[in-house]
């Protein structure tokens, strides 16, 4: 069986499709052993949506009602994004489904940004967010890792080439591995035990890789998720 974890088994699943359009991927997750998943990104239109939607939300009621931990994208736009518009977005997932974190994606990477990032860590705790992860998909300042601002760092998101080329800083051997995680795209079947391998050997303790390419990867599930290899 292909695997999309690591071996401490934790796996971030970026569930960028609506259920109503595949809704066999979220029975999939929803399938998952609930000790595997790190978290579950919920996101319906690059954040919460202008309106309810009873589809997407019965969807996300029936993960968290399988125990699988939900975080809200929300886009912060590197900083350039209003304080309060990210957090209405994250008050807004909190009062449709639920969640207990929320995924800041597009996080700048700079120390000149550190205090409105620490402002936004601040606000999704005080509204009941007890994880907080920062998307940078690339490694940022070190200062990012300070104890009490991300829960998880997203360090790298790209595609299999980009991965197998990057060179991991060595400020990242001063923190766990729990810290980080790494989103892979693009990679083929028959690499997915090598990413998997990768990801470990990168000290990246929450992973994922899916086959899928293009403007959305994310649409695709992870490898070890799919309907045939649960069964």
């Amino acid at each position: 069986m292909t695997t999309g974890t690591t071996p401490d088994g934790r796996l971030l699943v970026p569930l960028y499709v609506h259920p109503a359009v595949d809704p066999a991927a979220w029975r999939a997750v929803a399938a998952a052993d609930p000790a595997r998943i790190a978290a579950v990104v919920l996101n319906l239109a690059d954040g919460p949506g202008e309106v309810p939607d009873d589809v997407f939300a019965e969807a996300a009621d029936e993960l968290r009602a399988a125990g699988l931990p939900l975080v809200g994208y929300a886009d912060t736009d590197y900083g350039r994004r209003p304080h309060a518009a990210v957090v209405a977005d994250i008050l807004t997932y909190r009062q449709r489904h639920g969640i207990t974190g929320v995924y800041l994606d597009q996080v700048a990477t700079h120390p000149g940004a550190l205090a409105h990032y620490r402002r936004l860590a601040t606000a999704a705790r005080a509204a009941g967010c007890g994880t907080v992860v920062f998307g940078h998909g690339e490694h940022p300042d070190p200062g990012y890792a300070e104890v009490g601002l991300a829960d998880l760092l997203v360090t790298f998101e790209g595609d299999w080439d980009t991965y197998r080329a990057m060179t991991l800083p060595l400020w990242t051997g001063r923190h766990a591995a729990s810290r980080f995680c790494h989103l892979v795209y693009d990679v083929p079947a028959d690499a997915a035990q090598d990413a998997s391998a990768l990801i470990t050997a990168r000290r990246a303790g929450v992973g994922c890789a899916v086959p899928g390419a293009g403007e959305n990867p994310w649409c695709t599930l992870p490898y070890g998720l799919t309907a045939a290899e649960l069964t």
